[in-house]
């Protein structure tokens, strides 16, 4: 079966130029409302820059700039490393670590550690910007990665503790990748805690019996993939559950659990999902699109989780996804399991390659 062509539908337009302008106000101010995510800045940052590459408009971003101030967000080992397992990304500067990237550490701040989440998107972020990870001190973050990991194969998001579920098995999942080396977790746990988090109904939960959930469902089948295990851990009959869990998230748009109403942003999490299980063409991408372009702000740009709400970073990022992954013209494709443009992806290629003739 073929997809469809987005010829055959009735065009709604897509406002392109007002969605580039959007995330650009994304990198340079934020609102108010945007105040208790400063912890998290290098998330939005990531939003708005993978968007603009999706966008294919990467060119009004001053990349330097954005590099060094990634750069300046690394937690690095003290000389004596007594620090090693809480090194990775943080979110800011919040802690008032000074932004000077070029002076190396210093005294670190009791508090001051890495999270796995923006490590990932710290990552990827220098990727989409084609920097060459040269200054990432790999096995620094790869051991702080590695003392967030529990008995049972989750993570935890930081050193002290906290919240530990199927997300940041993904964000790990996709720090090892990036990095090219799976030392940072025990992948035999991760995929148990995968198999542990079936549900009943054929999603896949945040953790042991939880309810399914469509982003739950995209993070362990994409760290299955990313790791090249998707056949080995699960059966041809559990695949096909999966994918018929995933199919029935459809309704208009898509949503991430039966009986919620559909959210721009499972467009990507199921699609992708779909997408990985070779079978998003038989999901309906013309009520698809219909549906996150109904969400589109037509007056400032960006995509908002339901028909007129405000649009923020997350849902704007994830519409575009959305549409990338249905063929949306004009739009840069997405890889589906990393969560960043198949572009950016064939720079991490590259880089693996250069890597790989270096150690030989």
């Amino acid at each position: 079966m073929t997809s469809p062509s987005l010829a055959e539908f009735e065009q709604v337009d897509f406002l392109k130029d007002r969605h580039v302008r959007f995330f650009q106000r994304c990198l340079q101010v934020l609102p108010e409302r945007y105040s208790s995510l400063e912890t998290s800045r290098l998330t939005i940052v990531f939003f708005a820059l993978s968007g603009l590459d999706v966008l294919n408009a990467l060119d009004v971003v001053d990349k330097p700039s954005l590099i060094e101030w990634i750069y300046s967000l690394q937690v690095l080992p003290t000389e004596d490393q007594s620090n090693l397992g809480r090194c990775g990304f943080r979110g800011s500067s919040h802690l008032g670590v000074p932004y000077n990237p070029s002076k190396g550490p210093g005294f670190p701040h009791p508090y001051d550690s890495g999270h796995v989440a923006m490590t990932y998107t710290g990552l990827a972020c220098l990727i989409i910007l084609g920097d060459d990870l040269g200054r990432v001190n790999k096995e620094a973050c790869l051991a702080g990665l590695k003392a967030l990991q529990l008995e049972d194969g989750s993570f935890y998001a930081v050193p002290e503790g906290s919240e530990n579920d199927m997300r940041f098995v993904y964000c790990a999942a996709c720090i090892c990748y990036m990095l090219s080396d799976w030392s940072g977790m025990d992948i035999q746990r991760a995929v148990q805690y995968i198999r542990n988090s079936m549900s009943y109904d054929n999603g896949i939960g945040q953790g042991a019996g939880l309810e399914s959930h469509g982003g739950s469902t995209f993070c362990a089948i994409a760290t299955l993939c990313l790791m090249g295990k998707l056949q080995e851990t699960l059966s041809e009959r559990e695949l096909n559950r999966i994918r018929r869990w995933c199919i029935l998230r459809q309704q208009s748009g898509f949503h991430g659990r039966p009986n919620k109403p559909v959210d721009t942003c499972y467009s990507f999490w199921v699609g992708a999902t779909l997408q990985l299980l070779d079978v998003f063409q038989y999901s309906n991408f013309e009520k698809n699109r219909n549906y996150i372009l109904s969400t589109q702000d037509r007056l400032v740009g960006g995509f908002a989780k339901w028909p007129d709400s405000h649009p923020d970073a997350l849902h704007a990022y994830f519409g575009i996804c959305g549409l990338s992954l249905i063929g949306e013209p004009g739009l840069r494709r997405v890889h589906p399991a990393l969560n960043v443009s198949e572009r950016a992806f064939e720079h991490l290629q590259q880089l693996h390659r250069t890597w790989r003739e270096a150690c030989t």
